[in-house]
């Protein structure tokens, strides 16, 4: 099963490749993959170490580099076959990657790589099982933003559920994180922080009902700050998932938070991260 992912990144790869100036969204490339767009980012990111933007930026560059240097091509047309919106656009994105102009590059007649290169150094390993976990319903607040301010919307939620006496219906503390950091801008990053509810029917009007289906899910323990996560999640998308022999579900990872930071050093705080899988 792993050869699969495999295949999926490479059929994405040649799409770019083919496609320089075609639809390379996000949303298009989970397409060509047939994967899930909750999901196939952090595959992608965890496989090859770069992010998907890197891998079309990269594709592009290369490939205007070689019309520069191989053909007669005026800079506007190298710059529109390789899906820039203006020549301004394909300057600042070739002198960025290659450290100086087209014109420039073109004149001295040589080819290199751009400077970005895919993350490289071994990754941390974590304890991954799986179990299928019941339907839940949380009682949640939206938030947009950086997930590491994602506590701001906690600390409201906890300061709702003492003011609405609803502790004694509370069975857990969840995160819903549907977009990844590495696809989506930090100010535009959605997510839910949730407590798991007894009793739908005493969810207060101030919070929003979340149901989590029934289903099977990969379970990561994570030690540590939260600020480590990203790494945890590189291992589980990059290394654990694609070995694993699963496949992911059209629903968005967890968080189950098992302790709390108010009154637990960072090195002992406990999360399960939880991706759904078939």
């Amino acid at each position: 099963m792993a050869a699969s992912y495999h295949d999926r990144i490479l059929r994405v790869l040649d799409y770019i490749h083919e496609n320089p100036a075609g639809d390379l969204s996000l949303d298009r490339l989970a397409d060509v993959a047939a994967m899930s767009r909750f999901h196939w980012h952090r595959v992608f990111h965890g496989m090859t170490g770069e992010t998907c933007a890197q891998a079309v930026r990269r594709v592009r560059l290369h490939r205007a580099a070689c019309m520069l240097v191989q053909t007669d091509a005026s800079v506007a047309y190298v710059a529109q076959i390789c899906g820039y919106d203006s020549v301004q656009a394909f300057s600042r994105g070739f002198r960025k990657g290659f450290g100086m102009s087209p014109s420039a590059f073109r004149v001295r007649g040589d080819l290199r790589s751009p400077l970005n290169s895919p993350e490289k150094g071994e990754r941390p390993m974590f304890l991954v099982e799986t179990t299928t976990t019941p339907a839940l319903t949380l009682a949640a607040l939206p938030h947009k933003g950086p997930y590491l301010e994602v506590g701001q919307a906690f600390e409201t939620l906890q300061q709702i559920c003492t003011a609405q006496d609803l502790w004694p219906h509370v069975r857990g503390m969840t995160g819903v994180y549907y977009d990844d950091p590495n696809a989506v801008a930090a100010a535009d990053l959605r997510s839910h922080a949730g407590v798991v509810i007894a009793d739908p029917g005493v969810i207060p009007d101030t919070l929003e009902r979340v149901d989590l289906p029934e289903g099977r899910v990969a379970v990561m323990h994570y030690k540590g700050p939260y600020a480590g996560l990203k790494a945890a999640y590189d291992y589980l998308y990059g290394v654990w998932l694609p070995q694993s022999g699963e496949e992911t579900r059209d629903a968005p990872p967890t968080e189950v938070y098992l302790n709390a930071p108010h009154d637990t050093a960072p090195d002992d705080l406990l999360t399960d991260v939880c991706v759904p899988i078939r």
